[in-house]
């Protein structure tokens, strides 16, 4: 049986690291061995990157409720322990969505808070 030689393969595997390594700078772009050392690299950042993204939004959305909650006389903490004790399940996404879009539905709920608390 005749032998495959692997030049097809290396052909393949070389044009999509290059590929993926396209807009990057000089000779991380245009050699092989120096491009996939890049692509590895940016490939592990992103990977980090999609799981921090998740991490800021949720950040973000305290940020917003905290001044939210400020603005009707209470502090992030105290709203969210009256808000549990009150029952009210409701997230932070929707939460800080409330607080810079329906001003007033927050209000109620702050109102609900200190009545839990107190």
């Amino acid at each position: 049986m005749a032998r495959i030689k692997g030049g097809m393969n290396a052909k393949k595997k070389h044009k999509r690291v290059l590929k993926l390594a396209k807009g990057y700078r000089g000779a991380r772009s245009k050699q092989y061995r120096v491009a996939k050392q890049s692509v590895m690299r940016a490939l592990t950042s992103a990977f980090a990157g999609r799981k921090q993204k998740k991490r800021d939004m949720r950040s973000l959305w305290i940020t917003r409720i905290n001044a939210a909650a400020r603005l009707n006389g209470m502090s992030y903490s105290n709203l969210m322990h009256g808000l549990k004790l009150a029952g009210v399940d409701i997230n932070r996404k929707m939460l800080a969505e409330m607080a810079v879009n329906d001003a007033e539905g927050f209000k109620t709920l702050t109102e609900i808070a200190k009545q839990k608390i107190a």
